[in-house]
């Protein structure tokens, strides 16, 4: 079986295990787990930030920022196709009583001038904008790697209106690695970042929220409330730890992911454009079939792939997949759709 779902179904390597086996532990609700604070301590000053915090999931420091940043009522600007707009379960409005402005974004960012022109301003009428979410790389719209000057751009026209801005990098280690800028050029424009452990690096288990001392220290309270609070997590920051050493193959990812979108941009009825991260997006329209249907017949030729839209189905590349598996995974694919 080759497994493209989801760069999520990484299995911990024997390093990982033994970080696992052997970690010093502690009670990290009371600060006092050594590995966890390793960790926090070593992905702060990765990102450049203050402080950073661990989460068992990334939607759980997605949901934490936004209910840090904002107060109840007031609105959330994001691009309508983000992750914390279409797949954490309208967790604005559930966890912290917000409301949405959605964006239609080139490339997922949006301009400065679309940025100042969805704030609205508090008054006796309306509650205010609390927050501007911005994503890198943007999942839904194929992996992209938005360069630091679209971030900037826009989170400087949210934060001149005094509007904090909290950015999802679940895969922000891939878009350094694509534009090939330090991740610092990424982060020094936002309030916040999330960053996810548990997908091109291969951690089991994990996501890091960081920002400043004060906006750290308010995350982890509200960590505690969204039942985030974890006792001896080292044995899981112990793995994550040695997830954060696999940033340099991540560009292995972005070859093999080249390579499987040329491969089946040649099987017929797939068009497919060329990715920029590890995300290959195939238009399936002209097999004729639902997305789901070529997943399933995917399926039975052992290669595992997710629908992704109407016309779509999404690959992932990670590092349980070889140049070999890609190899073997598109002989299996072209023999199905010949």
């Amino acid at each position: 079986m080759i497994d493209f779902r989801s760069d999520t179904v990484t299995t911990p390597d024997e390093a990982m295990r033994e970080a696992a086996a052997t970690a010093v532990v502690g009670d990290d609700v009371y600060g006092e787990d050594p590995t966890v604070n390793e960790l926090e301590a070593r992905v702060a000053d990765r990102l450049g930030t203050e402080a950073a915090l661990y989460f068992p999931t990334g939607t759980m420091a997605n949901q934490t920022a936004a209910r840090v940043h904002t107060e109840r009522g007031q609105e959330v600007i994001a691009d309508r196709e983000s992750h914390v707009i279409k797949y954490e379960l309208g967790g604005l409005a559930q966890h912290s009583g917000l409301q949405v402005r959605t964006l239609d974004a080139d490339r997922g960012v949006p301009s400065p001038e679309t940025v100042a022109a969805a704030i609205v301003d508090e008054d006796l009428h309306r509650p205010g904008t609390g927050l501007c979410c911005l994503e890198n790389t943007h999942n839904a719209r194929g992996g992209l790697a938005i360069e630091p000057g679209a971030i900037d751009a826009a989170a400087t026209a949210a934060r001149e209106r005094d509007v904090p801005v909290h950015l999802d990098g679940a895969r922000l280690f891939n878009a350094a690695t694509a534009l090939d800028v330090s991740v610092t050029e990424l982060t020094a424009p936002v309030d916040s970042v999330m960053v996810s452990l548990s997908k091109g690096l291969g951690a089991p288990v994990g996501s890091m929220l960081a920002g400043s001392d004060e906006f750290v220290e308010r995350a982890r309270r509200t960590r505690k409330l969204f039942g985030g609070g974890m006792r001896q997590a080292g044995i899981v920051a112990g793995p994550a730890l040695e997830a954060l050493e696999n940033v340099a193959d991540l560009e292995r990812d972005h070859e093999n992911a080249r390579l499987l979108a040329a491969g089946l941009d040649d099987v017929d009825g797939f068009d497919v454009r060329e990715p920029e991260t590890n995300i290959v997006i195939a238009d399936v329209s002209g097999t004729g079939e639902a997305p789901s249907t070529v997943v399933d017949r995917l399926g039975e030729r052992d290669v595992l792939a997710s629908p992704f839209g109407p016309t779509t189905v999404r690959f992932c590349t990670h590092r349980d997949v070889s140049r070999g598996d890609i190899e073997r995974a598109l002989e299996r694919i072209g023999d199905e759709f010949a």
